[in-house]
């Protein structure tokens, strides 16, 4: 299979051009290895099960001899052999700060106190997700958030989408593994985000810090998580989820500690509240949204199918957000961007803040099916008109109004409502 081009490459290659070395971190299996590999010349991993005892012993006593060779050079799985982070920083500084040394990979984050030194200065940071619409090539593109943000006058009136919702269903259960795009058949392709859960729960939440932990047990929080995924819901009733089948027992720090190990190992990537100063901090919810690295995550814990989603579409809404979001982290990787939402006790909403380094935001509702625009674009005008209203009366300390309001939905067409709404297929965005 040809290599499909990620947003990831540009992005590695203007960090390897800034700094002496770059550390890809993201969920295994989302494809830093082959991304990385296109600009590496040469490279070791730590996980070669032929050669792992002997990297592991050379780490343990000179780690620079496994920095030895082409640059930019790729380390796979560097966590492995944590020690390796302070070598690459200290052959980067003896080759006098030249940018493109070194390119680590990681599946897990590693604890502050195993390196000695951050990397500041030396080691630039990103991370991948598995592979957005675009990417994959099921999203025509047509439709660009940057030149959302970049230009007022964009027009998208008329750009479409070539995506059925069947076909989005299947998108969302396969995921965007690439993997998952291999096999002729669908039942294969679905198999990969499946083996992607069995693996987490019965080796790498245990692996990843030599704590024992009990795969039942995590496939209990990963399931609970799935039932509750692009929802605001407490933590005691998800930990009262997962004790009620009688199954397994989980106490409050057992739970946090299995979500910690998931988070580290970015499964799961809630999404926390956006709170601005327009209502009183009572009224506005600060529970995270739940969250997954990939809405096919959710489709494996629980056990669903395409088939099955055809005929619960308020269920595959909530997956359908969790695409949504995935995508518009990928498609704005190089803004430095993060996510928030924002719900307050008068059911005012909005599905996903999209924040970008310099300020600027988005404010989003995610809306399977077109009978609901109506009501999301509502959500939207309201709560910038709270934003204004709040900014008449407190000048000396107004907010920023949003840059862009946008509903994604599963349709076919792209269109500018009258109010400025902006009604944009999932299947037409790319970055």
């Amino acid at each position: 299979m040809e290599y499909l081009k990620r947003i990831a490459d540009r992005i590695l290659q203007d960090n390897l051009e800034a700094s002496g070395a770059v550390l890809v971190e993201g969920p295994k299996w989302c494809g830093k290895t082959t991304t990385c590999s296109q600009i590496a010349n040469s490279s070791i991993s730590l996980q070669d099960v032929d050669m792992r005892d002997e990297y592991l012993a050379t780490a343990a006593s000179k780690p620079s001899l496994l920095l030895m060779g082409d640059t930019p050079r790729l380390i796979d799985e560097w966590q492995d052999a944590p020690v390796i982070w302070d070598a690459v920083r200290t052959v980067c500084d003896k080759r006098g700060g030249v940018p493109g040394q070194f390119i680590l990979t990681g599946s897990n984050r590693v604890k502050k106190e195993e390196t000695r030194h951050s990397g500041t200065g030396r080691i630039a940071k990103m991370k991948m997700l598995p592979m957005s619409l675009w990417e994959s090539k099921e999203s025509t593109g047509q439709v660009s958030v940057g030149e959302l943000f970049n230009d007022p006058e964009y027009d998208i009136d008329g750009r479409t989408s070539k995506l059925s919702v069947e076909e989005l269903i299947l998108a969302a259960c396969r995921g965007g593994w690439p993997a998952s795009l291999l096999p002729a058949k669908n039942k294969a392709r679905l198999l990969v985000a499946k083996n992607y859960m069995k693996s987490v729960c019965s080796e790498d939440i245990s692996r990843i810090d030599g704590v024992r932990r009990d795969e039942k047990t995590a496939a209990m929080i990963m399931r609970s998580y799935a039932r509750n995924i692009s929802t605001i819901v407490k933590k005691t009733s998800m930990l009262s989820d997962v004790t009620s089948s009688g199954e397994v027992s989980c106490s409050s720090d057992t739970f946090d500690d299995y979500v910690k190990a998931l988070e580290k190992l970015f499964v799961i990537q809630d999404i926390g509240a956006w709170c601005p100063a327009i209502r009183s901090k009572s009224n506005i919810r600060s529970t995270p949204k739940r969250s997954f690295c990939d809405p096919s995550v959710a489709v494996a814990a629980l056990g669903l199918s395409p088939d099955i989603l055809m005929t619960q579409l308020k269920t595959f809404g909530f997956l359908f957000e969790q695409m949504c979001i995935r995508d518009l982290r990928i498609y704005t990787m190089d803004q430095d961007s993060h996510l928030s939402y924002y719900r307050d006790r008068y059911g005012l909403e909005a599905d996903v803040v999209l924040h970008l380094s310099d300020g600027r935001y988005a404010l989003i509702e995610c809306k399977l099916g077109s009978r609901e625009i109506e009501d999301g674009a509502a959500h939207l005008l309201e709560l910038k008109r709270l934003i204004k209203t709040h900014n008449e009366s407190e000048m000396q300390n107004p907010l920023r109004e949003p840059d862009l309001l946008m509903i994604i939905t599963g349709g076919q067409m792209a269109y500018t409502r009258p109010d400025g709404v902006k009604i944009v297929p999932i299947g037409c965005l790319k970055d």
